[in-house]
This record gives structure tokens, C-alpha cells and sequence, in this order.
């Protein structure tokens, strides 16, 4: 047993307990898993083996789909194990560890699409000075500094979560050990950590979302400035994918971790998670790739001469 805790295991309970259904599953989410694997790991190695493609907009599109792939990485597998397997069971250890990782990964990708933004920011206000200011040494810093308040806030939110007394059921009504779903067994008041969580949760993302509001207000006052239509049209273009994809991820994350704990709907909540820890996963590398035009050059340059010049 846990020191503090009766339970010493977790039965993750899934979407189904029909066989058929399970299977059925089983192969759609292999299918979207290895496909989210695939784009990720295609637009890294593009971006990778292009020189052309050394730009700090393609560095933090590099960063973002590691980001997606680990994210996923840290769930799907063991999810299709359990859709065939007869026992789903999860050690505390292990459920503590998901737990981490996943939260960690998810508070690195909101923090880290205010870099974007600010990449974003620099290009379109500032295009003369673009890689003076966005230099290496600074893109390395923002990227090593997002992963690092992510893993440090998850840190604070896992261990006050796990600390709690499980002393029964021990049956999570989930497809992974996600915060709320966990904290709900809890046989105790969890109004203190529910009121940290939401602090956090301000913190990573209403306070990440105002400054990518606050960018592109700066943003779009810019381009309005642009005399043509086409350099207006290009410019927004350029925003475009990073505006997609933040809308993607921060909807679902947002419904679920800055409303009150009373509202906590298990069913809801898997369904949710699965557009901003699958979906956004599968749809990033779709969207940046389908909107820009030097991935898809590189792409084609693959395909047709079966590698990229060095």
C-alpha cells in the first residue's frame, strides 16, 4: 500500500466496457495516434534538414510539434493497450507519473504559445530587426524557459493532488489519470487544491491568453498601416496558423480547469480532453504545413528528389 493513501492502484475505466466497442476504438485511435506521430515527425525533420527552414518561426514550429508528439505520447499508447487488454489497471506510482508528465507537457504548450505570438509580434511590427532580436541564444531561452515553468507548475499541482488520502473507490472514470478525475476519489475536502489549481490555471492560461490578445491587437494596428492589399493579406496569412491552433487547444483547456469542481462531469470531461490532448496533436502539423509555403517546398523537395540538400 501507499504511506498516507489506501489505494496502491487505479482502474482506469475508458470509454467502453463493450469488447466490440473496444476494438473499434482501438483502431481509430492507433490510426490518429500514428498519424499525429507522422505530421509532427515530418515537419521536424523538414524543418531539421532545411537550411531554409532555420528561421525562428520554424524553430518554435519544431519545438511545438515535439511538444505534440510527447503530449500524446504520454496517454494514447497506454490507452490502446487497455482497450484490448482485460485489465486496466495503473500503480499509483504510474498514475502519478502520467499525471506529471501530461500536466507538464500541457502547461509548457500554453505558455509556449505566447512565444509564438511574440514571434509573430517581432515579424510583422518589427520585420527589419526580426532576427537580431529573435537571435538564437534568445529562441533557446524561451523555449528552454516555457518547459521549464511547465514541468515546475505541474510539479506544485501533481504533488498536491497525490498527497491527498484515496481510501476508496479507486475506479477513475477516465482514459488517463487527469487532475479532476483523480482529485474526485479523493476522501477528503479538496477545496484547498481546487483553489490552487485555479490559481495556476490563471496563471497559465488566462494570463498567457491576454498577452497573446494584447500581441495581436499590436498586430493587426500594424498591418492596418500596410499600404497594399496583398502585404495585408500576407501578413495576416502569417497569423493565421498560430490563431488556429491556440483557439484548438485553449477552448477545451479552459472549460476544464478554470470551472469549479462542482460542475465535474466525468463523461464530458473525457470527451473534451481528447480535442486538446489527440485532436490538436493530430490537427497542428496540418494546419501550419497546408498555410506555409516554405514546408510545403521542402516537402515536395523531399518527395521528388528524395532528400533535402544540406
Amino acid at each position: 500500500s501507499i504511506p498516507g493513501n489506501w489505494v496502491s492502484e487505479f482502474v482506469l475505466l475508458g470509454f467502453s466496457s463493450d469488447p466490440m466497442s473496444n476494438r473499434v476504438l482501438f483502431f481509430v485511435f492507433l490510426l490518429l495516434y500514428l498519424s499525429s506521430v507522422l505530421g509532427n515527425g515530418l515537419i521536424v525533420a523538414l524543418i531539421c534538414l532545411d537550411p531554409h527552414l532555420h528561421t525562428p518561426m520554424d524553430f518554435f514550429l519544431c519545438v511545438l510539434s515535439v511538444l505534440d508528439t510527447s503530449y500524446i505520447t504520454t496517454t494514447v499508447p497506454q490507452m490502446l493497450v487497455h482497450l484490448l487488454a482485460h485489465s486496466r489497471t495503473i500503480s499509483f506510482a504510474g498514475c502519478w507519473l502520467q499525471m506529471y508528465v501530461f500536466c507538464a507537457l500541457g502547461l509548457t504548450e500554453c505558455i509556449f504559445f505566447v512565444v509564438m505570438a511574440y514571434d509573430r509580434y517581432v515579424a510583422i511590427c518589427y520585420p527589419l530587426h526580426y532576427t537580431i532580436i529573435l537571435n538564437w541564444r534568445l529562441c533557446t531561452q524561451l523555449a528552454a524557459g516555457t518547459w521549464a515553468c511547465g514541468f515546475l507548475f505541474s510539479l506544485v499541482h501533481t504533488f498536491l493532488t497525490m498527497r491527498l488520502p484515496y481510501c476508496g473507490p479507486n475506479r477513475i472514470n477516465h482514459y488517463f489519470c487527469e487532475g479532476p478525475s483523480v482529485r474526485n476519489l479523493a476522501c477528503t475536502d479538496t477545496q484547498l487544491i481546487d483553489m490552487v489549481d485555479l490559481i495556476i490555471s490563471v496563471f497559465v492560461v488566462v494570463t498567457p491568453l491576454s498577452l497573446i490578445l494584447a500581441s495581436y491587437i499590436r498586430i493587426t494596428l500594424a498591418i492596418l498601416k500596410i499600404k497594399s492589399t496583398q502585404g495585408r493579406c500576407k501578413a495576416f496569412s502569417t497569423c493565421a496558423s498560430h490563431l488556429t491552433v491556440v483557439t484548438l487547444f485553449y477552448a477545451p483547456v479552459t472549460s476544464i480547469y478554470t470551472r469549479p469542481n462542482s460542475s465535474y462531469s466525468p463523461e464530458q470531461d473525457k470527451q473534451i480532453s481528447l480535442l486538446y490532448n489527440v485532436f490538436t496533436a493530430l490537427l497542428n502539423p496540418m494546419i501550419y504545413s497546408l498555410r506555409n509555403k516554405d514546408i510545403k517546398g521542402a516537402f515536395l523537395k523531399v518527395m521528388g528528389h528524395g532528400r533535402v540538400a544540406w
